[in-house]
């Protein structure tokens, strides 16, 4: 093995691989058996675990050629950039070397299209297969699905993976046309809607048969990017909430455009997305997933945008001030999840609390509440904090403030440290 060489492509490779955003904590529970490699049981990821673990993954992409042309994409065939491909075998070597020096716990691989959606993506599928069969790897693996591959790969794939995403890359099929007019929206739906049915006879079949081989476990998920194109939020979050329901995915992530390619297309090179959009997109989705949110409360035709100074749940109930205030005593848990500062644990909680006694402002302080949000919008047993009868832009700008001086005071506690 070349050593130089496959630091070079690993550079290379691993830079190109940062603009797929899809590789959050899994929920696989692959166990390690007959003394394998590696074990994902709470998923992989480069981020935090729900039991608080930082875990860390190999992503990159088998690489960085493509027969595609997409003006948003920094390995469009037609950008002047240094090319590079890995073989199968260097990403097994890669993968095994990085995991026994504890590098990571687990690959994340996609890739550009080499010469069609199958010759690609059978090379994604042989990584995969080498490593659980020929090393015994069970650490978490998540393969990029190319658009059009057949169904045999797929499902081949989904034996493999723990996890198979499909990148939707723009929100709607228009903005697909217009950035990408050599890509066609139906060959992301088709694998997607074969995943779907997969993953349920798999359920089924495990429920009858507890040998049946575990398929694509952690579910699928896919990729929107943010910004290219004109989208409101509205569309962006409606056209989640579609996938969300019709495909039974676990996450739909959202990345915003990078400005990287001058093209009449696209946005101004210096008109990045905003970070915080991202995060209110994430935001919105969580209360669509875990809040009983519907879209059209978060976003519509009268308020296409999140509001970028506040996060959605706040911003709703500033809109709605006629729901509130909440008695926290009595509400069932449905209302007292829309209340801003309670989230999904907290709310739990209070609903299991004050089946022993009536909460008050310490109880609510010891359960997580954040107070100086939710005192606005609810009453409990005691007064202290009572709430006023405000407008929603007042309470907006209270919270604001109350924020900014927070981040002050914060800043000012850091300098005094040097």
């Amino acid at each position: 093995m070349n050593v130089d060489r496959i630091t070079e492509k690993l550079n290379i490779l691993a830079d190109a691989a940062k603009y797929d955003v899809s590789c959050a904590s899994s929920g696989s529970n692959r166990k390690n058996k007959d003394k394998g490699l590696g074990n994902a049981s709470n998923g992989i990821c480069h981020s935090y675990t729900e039991d608080g673990r930082c875990v860390s993954l190999l992503k990159i992409l088998l690489t960085n050629h493509c027969i595609f042309d997409c003006a948003y994409c920094v390995s469009r065939k037609n950008n002047d950039i240094k090319r590079a491909a890995f073989t199968v075998q260097e990403v097994v070597d890669l993968t095994i070397n990085f995991y026994r020096r504890n590098y990571i716990e687990g690959l994340f691989l996609s890739s550009g299209i080499f010469k069609d959606a199958d010759y690609t993506m059978e090379r994604l599928v042989r990584v995969a297969k080498k490593l659980r069969t020929e090393h015994n790897f069970n650490g978490y693996i998540h393969l990029k699905s190319i658009p059009g591959a057949s169904d045999e790969l797929m499902r081949e794939a989904g034996l493999y993976a723990d996890r198979l995403s499909v990148n939707l890359e723009m929100p709607t099929e228009a903005g697909l046309k217009l950035l990408a007019p050599d890509k066609n929206r139906q060959d992301m739906i088709d694998p997607m809607r074969f995943l779907k049915n997969e993953i349920i006879q798999n359920k089924e079949e495990k429920k009858l048969f507890k040998s049946t081989p575990l398929f694509a476990p952690a579910g699928q998920s896919t990729q929107v990017i943010v910004g290219a194109t004109p989208e409101s939020d509205h569309q962006v979050l409606q056209s989640a909430n579609y996938f969300y329901k019709n495909f039974n995915l676990k996450r739909v992530y959202y990345s915003g455009y990078v400005p990287i390619l001058a093209d009449q297309r696209l946005p101004a090179l210096h008109t990045a997305v905003p970070m915080v959009r991202e995060n209110r997109l994430y935001q919105a989705d969580w209360l669509m997933r875990f809040y009983g949110f519907h879209v059209n409360e978060i976003v519509n035709d009268s308020n296409p945008l999140l509001d970028l100074d506040i996060d959605p749940k706040l911003s709703w109930a500033i809109r709605n001030m006629h729901v509130f205030p909440v008695d926290i005593n009595t509400a069932d848990l449905q209302l007292i999840l829309r209340v801003p500062g309670i989230g999904l644990q907290s709310a739990q909680k209070i609903v299991g609390a004050r089946r022993f006694a009536r909460l008050g402002w310490e109880q609510l302080k010891k359960i997580g509440v954040a107070i100086n949000r939710a005192r606005y919008f609810i009453t409990c047993n005691s007064r202290e904090f009572e709430r006023r009868d405000l407008s929603g832009q007042n309470i907006k700008q209270f919270i604001l403030a109350s924020s900014q001086s927070k981040y002050l005071k914060n800043t000012q506690t850091q300098l005094n440290l040097f």
